[in-house]
């Protein structure tokens, strides 16, 4: 038998895979590729594998004999039953301290049940979030891996060396046990919703309501980019707006309009709910998604229902000043709700997460990267324990510059009929937080009203009590639910 050389199998050579691989070959490691279609496997090495060391295996066992020990076997195939497939397979095939690595949009608690299923078996696992897309995969990724932490050092050399870098600092560290990794790449993912709906919004009242030609918007969109709302989502929003089709005509204007959705971004508002969390941005921009998706209903809606007949007739460019104020605090209120999800579930699962190592991942090589993540790496190195990122000084003092553009770009959005549900949700979020009194206490009251479900007074919190508000309802309670 011939002497194990590879450093780490990849398994799944679709386009992810494949330039993951040419990214770790391009670092001097030796990878053995995989592919369910073995002919694919023949395929990579003849052509974009090419004059490379990455060698290819005909079945699972003819890779596991090829590499180093420990073994280390990356997956990366869809989610769910596929990785669970996988892995039943391999099993057999490897021994105590070798090493799986998912680095799939799994679940989170798929990652869970796989860490305990494993921790008898001596095999460690791996959840791992791997962000960035094709030229990512290729030239750096942001990589976030959870799980078995003894599995750790045994990558660690591999994942640095390949993932983007900040600074010279890697842009991929230990996130924590067992579904960690993974829950922390779902929270970029539900970030990243609210980010791309926040600038479709900007762009629609430009369009619709400044009546602005795409050119023009595109210009906004690259000025933009350069100052404090520097991002690649920014970027290819001016790229996209200026780009023209064979016949010489702007070619997002032909895209239809509904959009669709991997799920991520749902699991991230499930989450929220199982968790308390009030991401109310993100819930919005994925409910943006769904209604977008009734395309032909719309469609119907249009001829029937009547708009707004307000027109507007304010300065263009006080409106357009108004409109990055107000993308930056949306944005910014965006990732406070992402973080508090992240604090909430780290408390839940006993996960011990360090947000500001997280900033500095997603600062890499993520579709979310920008130097704001920066000023939020400086935010939880400031104040670990920081309850809210609105309650750092420098996120406190820009929203409070910003927050009165928000208000003046939501009504008018309001009053001219176009609709701008994650800014909307941001400016909701904002003022019910900076609210020392809400009408809970009505609800609360109502709650007790009809269904005995008691309330706490101000001067006695902690007691829960109920009163007979008919006169004839009994003084007898159902149990308290605070959740």
């Amino acid at each position: 038998m011939a002497e194990p050389k590879a450093d780490i199998a990849l398994i799944g050579l679709a386009v992810m895979g494949q330039n993951l691989i040419l990214n770790m070959d391009s670092k001097g490691f030796v990878v053995c590729a995989y592919n369910r279609t073995v002919e694919k496997v023949d395929h990579f090495l003849a052509n974009e594998a090419k004059g490379t060391k990455v060698i290819g295996a005909k079945s699972l066992e003819d890779m596991v004999q090829k590499l180093k020990k420990p073994r280390k076997v990356m997956l990366l195939v869809k989610a769910g039953s596929a990785v669970d497939e996988f892995v039943k397979k391999l099993l057999p095939l490897l021994e105590k301290g070798d090493i799986i690595i998912d680095g799939g949009n799994s679940q989170y608690t798929d990652t869970q049940r796989w860490c305990k299923e494993l921790s008898s078996t001596g095999i460690l696992y791996i959840g791992m979030g791997v962000s960035g897309g094709e030229d990512g995969a290729r030239y750096g990724p942001s990589l976030m891996p959870g799980g078995h932490a003894d599995a750790w050092p045994a990558v660690k050399p591999i994942f640095q060396a390949i993932c983007a870098k900040v600074d010279d600092e890697p842009c991929c560290d230990w996130v924590g046990e067992d579904g960690a990794g993974h829950f922390v790449k779902m929270v970029h993912n539900g970030i990243e919703y609210g980010d791309m709906q926040i600038i479709c919004e900007a762009y629609h009242f430009m369009k619709d309501i400044l009546n602005l030609d795409q050119g023009y918007i595109a210009k906004v969109f690259e000025v933009w980019g350069k100052r404090v709302l520097d991002s690649f989502l920014v970027d290819i929003t001016a790229n996209i707006l200026r780009f023209k089709d064979s016949d010489d005509e702007y070619l997002l204007p032909k895209i239809r309009d509904a959009a669709g959705q991997k799920g991520t971004g749902k699991w991230t508002v499930n989450s929220a709910l199982e968790y308390g969390v009030p991401v109310t941005l993100i819930a919005e921009a994925v409910f943006a998604r769904c209604l977008s998706a009734l395309k032909d209903e719309r469609s119907k809606a249009n001829k029937i229902l009547p708009s707004a007949t307000v027109r507007f007739g304010g300065d263009k460019g006080e409106y357009i000043d108004y409109l990055e104020k107000a993308l930056f605090a949306s944005k910014v209120i965006s990732y406070a709700q992402g973080f508090m999800l992240l604090r909430e579930a780290a408390k839940g699962n006993n996960w011990h997460l360090n947000y500001g190592s997280i900033a500095l991942m997603w600062r890499g090589g993520c579709i979310i990267r920008s130097s704001f993540l920066g000023k939020i790496k400086e935010a939880f190195t400031r104040n670990p324990s920081l309850e809210n990122l609105l309650l750092d000084p420098y996120f406190t003092r820009n929203v409070s510059a910003s927050q009165m553009s928000l208000r003046r770009v939501i009504a008018q959005a309001a009053l001219s009929g176009v609709p701008m549900p994650t800014m909307s949700a941001a400016l909701a979020f904002y003022d019910a937080y900076r609210s020392r009194i809400l009408p809970a206490n009505l609800l609360q009251a109502q709650r007790d009203y009809f269904g005995a479900h008691t309330y706490e007074l101000l001067n006695n919190p902690g007691e829960f009590v109920h009163t007979n508000w008919t006169g004839h309802g009994g003084n007898v309670s159902a149990s308290t639910y605070n959740k």
